[in-house]
């Protein structure tokens, strides 16, 4: 498979799904506004989300899809589905377990995450009742992170990919046709999580029976390759955890600052997922399968080239847009938010916000490349170690920066961090001989600034006064923001092509 047309699409569905979420977040608000209805399903839904993030997309995948590949590898697809069979039954197991526990401890965990609410007995009891409901998305979901971890090691990676498209479409679905058949109406984004999870998992069997790795129920507690899995675990989630912490710990800070620091910080955030998601995440789904088959394989210079690969991908595509991203910053907030009752002044002060995230967005997409070279050797620890340097470097600047910069002091706190956490990769790297620069670096990095400079100066001049950005209606400023994006893309492409860049020449097939 070609890896750039799987990083094309793997990107396209995750642009997709983050506009299907902004639609989502769009019919939430207009059904059901903002108060206690929408304050007791953000509360119950908030674990489940967050152990999705932790154990199924996070250290699940960091742990399973490298000794995945060793197997398929190493021992063939005969020993590679065993130890799926084995995986998924004992995950199926602990995670019912852990559903169970959850649905029936409902009360406890919403004391415990929104104490505030048990002043409140009917908004304690609906969280309640909307925590039992959402709970199981655990379970599926961490079923359809074993299963995407299984087509991309047999680099099927549309399927995966497109699956969180689900979800947010059921949610659209679900709220505009189907609230009225609940009481109260709310209940049914509860009932949206739980079949949107049941449609994901449902979504994927018949792509793994196709390629002969559906799970059967198999218990083998021995196992050696789901030992070595749950050994990896341990430090893949403390490193997920790393990341979560830190948002939690910005959003303290954030919280002692003047009203709309947490929102500022919030909808800047949301603009820069856009490059990190499609570009990062996407990057580190398509190389980690190929670098374990390589590591597998004893094939150490092609694990070397294609590092080098993603690294030069990552440039050519991520330094651009986050220059971009901060020049552009006000059109694209005036055009997504500038609305009802979202000022001028909150343009502004999430313009602060994006602007310093932008400046870190490289070192926050870097760190998806470099770290699948540790993860495909099975080295989770080196990683992890990096992460808690970061965390402490991260709030150590937040100390520094917030008397300065306010909530932007947070926003550059972060991605001053992540160049860090990146550099420290990246080092690691190199003094253990896992990857070795490949020839034409300095041509490349002389090419890949002309054609910067060019894309930033037609963006400066073709986006005009930030007033007038205010002063424009809606169609109005789509149609400036359209030929802005156009012209600075123009400029940004025109000038690689005239430096001698060929799309041919990052043209590189997946590990076979």
């Amino acid at each position: 498979m070609n890896l750039l047309k799987a990083l094309a699409t793997v990107s396209g569905m995750t642009l997709l799904s983050r506009i299907l979420g902004f639609a989502r977040d769009f019919v939430i608000a207009r059904a059901f506004g903002a108060g206690m209805l929408t304050d007791a399903f953000f509360v119950a839904f908030k674990l489940p989300n967050l152990l999705r993030r932790l154990f199924a997309e996070g250290a699940f995948a960091q742990a399973f899809v490298p000794i995945l590949g060793e197997y398929k590898n190493k021992q063939g697809e005969v020993e590679a589905k065993r130890l799926v069979d084995h995986v998924a039954t004992l995950l199926f197991l602990i995670l019912l377990v852990v559903t169970l526990i959850g649905m029936a401890a409902a009360p406890l965990l919403v004391y415990i995450s929104a104490p505030g609410f048990v002043a409140n007995a009917d908004k304690f009891a609906l969280t309640v009742a909307l925590t039992r409901v959402t709970f199981p998305y655990i379970l599926f979901m961490s079923l359809v992170a074993l299963a995407g971890g299984i087509l991309n090691t047999w680099s099927r990676f549309a399927v995966p990919a497109f699956t969180p498209v689900l979800l947010n479409l059921t949610f659209i679905g679900m709220a505009l046709f189907a609230a009225p058949w609940f009481n109260p109406p709310v209940m049914v984004l509860g009932w949206a999580v739980f079949a949107g999870g049941a449609l994901q998992l449902a979504f994927q069997i018949p792509h793994l029976r196709r390629i002969g790795m559906l799970p059967r129920f198999s218990i083998n507690w021995k196992d050696e390759g789901v030992r070595r899995i749950l050994r990896l675990m341990g430090p893949a989630v403390l490193g997920v955890s790393v990341a979560q912490v830190s948002l939690l710990i910005n959003t303290v800070f954030a919280s002692f600052l003047g009203t709309g620091s947490v929102s500022w910080l919030y909808y800047a955030d949301r603009l820069m997922e856009f490059p990190s998601g499609m570009l990062g995440a996407a990057l580190g789904t398509i190389l980690l399968p190929s670098l374990a088959k390589y590591h597998a394989s004893g094939k150490f210079d092609d694990f070397s080239k294609l590092l080098d690969w993603g690294l030069r991908l990552t440039l050519l595509l991520a330094a651009p847009a986050a220059l971009a991203l901060a020049i552009i910053a006000v059109p694209l907030i005036a055009t997504l938010f500038y609305h009802g009752a979202f000022s001028s002044d909150d343009v502004f002060k999430t313009r602060d916000a994006l602007v310093a995230y932008s400046l870190g967005l490289l070192g926050l997409i870097l760190i998806k490349v470099l770290a699948p070279g540790f993860y495909a050797r099975q080295n989770v620890r080196t990683p992890v170690k990096i992460a808690l340097v970061s965390l402490l470097v991260t709030q150590l600047l937040n100390l520094v920066l917030i008397s300065w910069l306010k909530h932007a002091g947070l926003a550059l706190s972060i991605g001053l961090a992540a160049c860090l956490n990146a550099t420290l990769l990246y080092r690691g790297l190199r003094r253990h001989g896992i990857y070795a620069p490949q020839p034409g670096w300095a041509a490349f990095y002389a090419k890949l600034t002309t054609a910067m400079l060019v894309m930033g100066v037609t963006l400066w001049f073709a986006c005009g006064d930030a007033v007038d950005w205010l002063r424009w209606g809606l169609l109005e400023r789509l149609a400036h923001l359209s030929i802005v994006v156009s012209l600075g893309a123009v400029a940004y492409l025109a000038t690689l092509w005239i430096t001698g860049f060929r799309l041919r020449d990052f043209k590189r097939h997946a590990a076979d």
